[in-house]
Order: C-alpha cells, then structure tokens, then sequence
C-alpha cells in the first residue's frame, strides 16, 4: 500500500467502529499517526488494539462545541499538526417510520451528532490547515442524502445536510490547499446497519444494480485515496459508492 501519509496525522470520529474504525487501520497501514475519537472511551481502548501503535484515543462528545474545540486544540499542539479529519461518527435515529411518526427529539438528535458534529470538528481544525497551507476533510454522507430514503426522514435530511456543508467548505478553502469532500455510501454492513430493521435493510439493498452492500474494505479504500496528497484537485464534491444506484 506504500507510505503516501507518512509524517501526516489523521483524525477520525467515530473511529470506535465500523466505517471510521475501518478508516483508521487502513490510514494507519499507510504510514499515517491517528487519533481516534469517539464518545465511549471504553469502545476506543479496544479498537486501538487493532490499529496498532499509530493510534492513540481521544473520548469526546462531537456535539459538545467547547469539548471539540479543546480536543482538536490539544491533538494539534500535542502532535503539531492536523493534516486529515474524517468524520465518520453518525446515528440513523428511529427508522420504519412515516414523517407524521417522527418524534421531535429524535429527529433534533440525529442532526445534533449527523450535521453539528461535522460542523464543529472542521470548523476547529480549518484553523491549523490554513496555518499549514494543507488539509484534506472529508464528511461521511449518504445515499439518503440525495435519494431520500422512505422511512428515515431525520437521517436522510441530516445527510443532505452535510453534502451542502460539505459543498460550502469545498469553495471557501479551495484556493487555500485545503480539499473538503463528502463521501455518500448505500448500505454497508456495520453494527449501525444490522440494528436495522430488516425490511429497512432490504429495501435500501433492492435499490442497488449490484444487489449486495458494499464492504468496509470498499470504503477504507476510496477514502484513502479522497484524502491523500495526489487527490489535490477536487473539493466540494460528494463521492459515490452506492453499487450503481446513484448516477449523478
């Protein structure tokens, strides 16, 4: 795989599990240092295992605006630099249910940690890239984001949000060295998905031509190459990985 992120330091949230824990081995096998950030300390002391001695945890709320800044302030100043962040943390809320079911609450939850963590953790590191000359951030989206899927009305408003953040940011930093892109799955198989109920699941899965869900190997892969110095040319852009389902 080579060393193409030797001397860089990635953050990643939601590195506990699934997506961004896949992320974080796949970035670490590339020479890079991570810092794995997610709410329960717990679940990162036993993830770190996997990622060998590149990784270090760093437990917080990426909801939480003074916990984030602190954080972010304290990697850059411990490790000197911030060179990726890929937010990865995310809820699908309540799903298999109509708009006129959606409870306030939930629907305010799945876009406090989907969209506001997003905000929080770029807006505190944008800094320091500017301050490098270099960046590469990308945002976890969705499928959802663009389709909408039926039955996951918080989630897939959530997720059309942060392809607009992400559209946002990819401009402002543009002329700075500094990429910012969304990457927008259909269904991979992770703890978060096989909590769904699984008419939920099957109805995500018959949209694909491929008709199966993408791997975590998929996507580690395609995120090591959004965020790597050779990807110096797009920004502002949703990647997809939907197996066909999204053409444009």
């Amino acid at each position: 795989m080579g060393n193409q992120f030797e001397g860089q330091v990635a953050v990643i949230t939601g590195a506990g599990a699934g997506l961004g824990l896949s992320i974080a081995k796949r970035l670490a096998s590339e020479g890079a240092r991570i810092a794995m950030v997610d709410l329960q300390r717990e679940v990162l002391e036993k993830a770190v295992a996997e990622v060998g001695a590149s990784g270090r945890i760093f437990p917080c709320n990426v909801t939480d605006e003074a916990a984030v800044g602190a954080l972010m302030g304290q990697i850059a100043a411990e490790y000197g630099r911030i060179d990726i962040l890929v937010n990865s943390a995310g809820v699908t809320g309540r799903t298999g249910i109509k708009t006129h079911e959606v409870e306030f609450d939930n629907f305010k939850f799945v876009f406090d940690v989907n969209v506001n963590g997003c905000f929080l953790t770029s807006r505190a590191v944008l800094p320091v890239m500017l301050s490098q000359g270099y960046g590469r951030i990308l945002h976890i989206a969705s499928i959802a984001g663009k389709d909408g899927n039926a039955g996951m009305l918080a989630y897939s408003a959530s997720k059309a949000a942060v392809i607009g953040l992400t559209k946002v940011q990819g401009k402002e930093y543009a002329e700075n060295g500094i990429t910012v892109n969304a990457l927008a799955p259909a269904v991979i198989r992770t703890a978060m998905v096989e909590a769904l109920p699984e008419s939920q699941v099957t109805y995500m899965t018959d949209k694909i031509p491929m008709k199966r869900c993408g791997t975590l190997d998929e996507i580690a892969s395609i995120v090591a190459f959004i965020v790597s110095p050779g990807a110096s040319f797009t920004t502002g852009f949703t990647f997809d990985m939907t197996g066909g389902r999204a053409t444009y």
